[in-house]
């Protein structure tokens, strides 16, 4: 890691390179969903190689946000590896501590416990809770943990047959259909994005446009 901060702090310095010395943490946004995206894709594919360069591509994302932030004064790289680090020990009482739990779904339970006693006196609004960067069915599924709403197969049918044709009614059925997939187990998001591929794979390839 120090390597790559070394090399992103020269392209960044006088004398470097004028795109990577004009971004910001804002400009950068972008370019963080995508290779996230794309590293979620190559583990998606099973190939290993590639899913090598796609870490290294968000590896290099923390790297240039935390030099932008140096020169600012704000944090520095240190900053953001110990804050990880104190956070996973934080919320793995069963491994550092002397917390014991019997199986997952304890774990889980208990991380959500520390994560609450960790704000806990700082309210959060439940639109504070979940990224606007998410994937919209990977958003509208967190939103309804929050708000406790379950989902049924027939709830999918009777949101067809009710809703206009319009953006709402699209929505409104797309609602539906998240919550019926996250009454089975189904991550809609990760649902969608690999039929999705399946259909791109079996198009033909197609000459130059």
């Amino acid at each position: 890691m120090l390597e790559l901060l070394s090399i992103m702090r020269r392209l960044r310095d006088p004398g470097g390179c004028p795109w990577d010395q004009e971004q910001t943490h804002e400009s950068l946004r972008p370019y963080l969903l995508e290779e996230a995206a794309e590293a979620v894709d190559a583990i998606t594919t099973g190939n290993r190689r590639e899913l090598v360069t796609e870490l290294g591509d968000v590896l290099l994302q923390v790297a240039f946000h935390s030099v932008i932030a140096e020169e600012q004064g704000t944090f520095a790289y240190a900053d953001v590896e110990r804050a990880i680090v104190e956070k996973l020990v934080r919320r793995h009482p069963h491994v550092f501590g002397t917390v014991t739990v019997a199986d997952s779904r304890e774990v889980v339970t208990n991380w959500q416990a520390i994560k609450e006693a960790e704000h806990a006196g700082k309210p959060r609004r439940p639109a504070d809770r979940v990224p606007s960067g998410l994937g919209a069915l990977a958003r509208e599924a967190h939103t309804q943990r929050l708000s406790g709403q379950h989902g049924h197969r027939s709830a999918v049918q009777a949101a067809l047959n009710d809703a206009p044709d319009s953006a709402t009614g699209v929505a409104t059925v797309l609602e539906a259909v998240v919550a019926w997939a996250r009454a089975h187990g189904t991550d809609a998001e990760l649902a969608l994005r690999e039929h999705t591929q399946s259909r791109l794979d079996a198009l033909p390839a197609q000459g130059p446009a």
